[in-house]
């Protein structure tokens, strides 16, 4: 059996990035709904309809678990998702939990995400039950989802872009960066150029893998397997992309510095 991550496009591949290096040999599916993307600007209608079309494709491939790598999916579908279906399913949300108990960060905090991510209730809720001395600032970053899913890593758009919303920040007042979209992480060098070097990232992509090896563990579900993947593309096989998956994770391994 199959552990499955779903995105709407190339951001999850970042978690399935850490669920390999944790559990090399289990067997993988990565669901990227390209037809889709961008969610973060969608309607909240619209990302639930996309969402359980795609879940119920990915309940049919012998998968014994899920994670939702997407926060703005997350934020928006996944109390749908977990009374729909029987099997493990674990989402995002900002690591603003872990930003805030840090005691060594004493100025404040910057968490970006999506429109949709940063407008949702849960993310409010979170912010109430943990940022009691109210540190958190929010930043969406909507660009950097469409410079992902069009591959501009290494063209300066992403890092004028950054320099430009960032530019009314006085970054020397803040200690943290949360990252709160799973594309952003492939944007870490060029916000590593941006911060003051005392700024720490963080992202939730290792939280959420090593909740889902204790859910495996304690229901008996780790296995030995190839460590293969099956890509698929909005409900269609996409083994024509896994060059081009595989140049992504390989480019997650060459920033595991940042």
């Amino acid at each position: 059996m199959k552990i499955a991550f779903f995105d709407s496009g190339i951001g999850g591949l970042t978690v399935l990035h850490q669920a390999m290096r944790k559990m090399p040999q289990e067997d993988y599916l990565y669901y990227a709904d390209t037809d889709h993307v961008p969610y973060g600007r969608k309607t909240k209608y619209q990302i639930r309809q996309y969402v359980q079309e795609a879940v119920d494709f990915i309940a049919e491939q012998d998968v014994k678990a899920l994670v939702v790598a997407c926060n703005t999916a997350t934020s928006v579908a996944i109390k749908d998702l977990r009374a729909r279906y029987s099997f493990p399913i674990l989402g995002m949300e900002p690591a603003v939990k872990p930003a805030v108990s840090d005691t060594r960060c004493t100025k404040r905090i910057l968490v970006t995400a999506t429109p949709v991510t940063i407008r949702e209730e849960k993310l409010k809720n979170l912010l109430h039950q943990v940022d009691q001395n109210h540190q958190v600032d929010l930043l969406p970053l909507p660009k950097l989802v469409e410079f992902a899913e069009s591959s501009s890593f290494n063209d300066g758009q992403a890092e004028a872009y950054l320099r430009d919303v960032l530019a009314p920040y006085n970054l020397e007042r803040y200690c943290t960066v949360v990252l709160g979209c799973t594309h952003f992480n492939y944007f870490k060098d060029s916000f590593h150029k941006i911060l003051p070097e005392e700024i720490t990232m963080l992202d939730g992509s290792s939280g959420t893998v090593n909740n889902l090896y204790h859910v495996l563990e304690q229901k008996g579900l780790l296995e030995t397997g190839s460590g293969n993947v099956n890509y698929y593309t909005s409900s269609r096989s996409a083994e024509h992309l896994r060059p081009s998956y595989e140049a992504l994770l390989k480019r997650l391994d060459d920033m595991l510095t940042y």
